[in-house]
């Protein structure tokens, strides 16, 4: 996927603009957590998911291209990554990384494009 991940698929129905803070997010096999913040930036896309009890309240960053389907009428985002993938990525808000660190952006995308993906 490449740098190509940061942008919602064209049949993802994201609608630009849509504020999807507090939709549920399930992986492709189950539940996450709640978007916590989002953007739609054009060159930059992401989902900022709070996991809950999950993974003990982690938060993890989520690049747009990794969204199957926004579902408005249930509030809910689907993604085509799973639970495991979305646990093991690079960890978020620690030890004061934050989205728009260029090392941290390289980070997401590094384990986000592999093939494990």
């Amino acid at each position: 996927m490449g740098t190509g991940i940061w942008g919602y698929g064209h049949r993802s129905g994201y609608a630009p603009g849509t504020d999807l803070v507090g939709y549920k997010v399930d992986a492709a096999d189950g539940p996450i957590g709640k978007v916590d913040r989002h953007t739609d930036d054009v060159a930059r896309s992401y989902l900022v998911v709070d996991t809950g009890p999950w993974i003990f309240g982690r938060k993890v960053v989520i690049p747009a291209g990794f969204v199957a389907r926004v579902d408005a009428e249930a509030r809910a985002v689907h993604l085509t990554c799973t639970r495991g993938q979305v646990k093991d990525s690079p960890d978020y808000e620690q030890n004061g990384r934050h989205e728009d660190e260029p090392g941290f952006v390289r980070q997401i995308e590094t384990y986000y494009s592999d093939p494990h993906m």
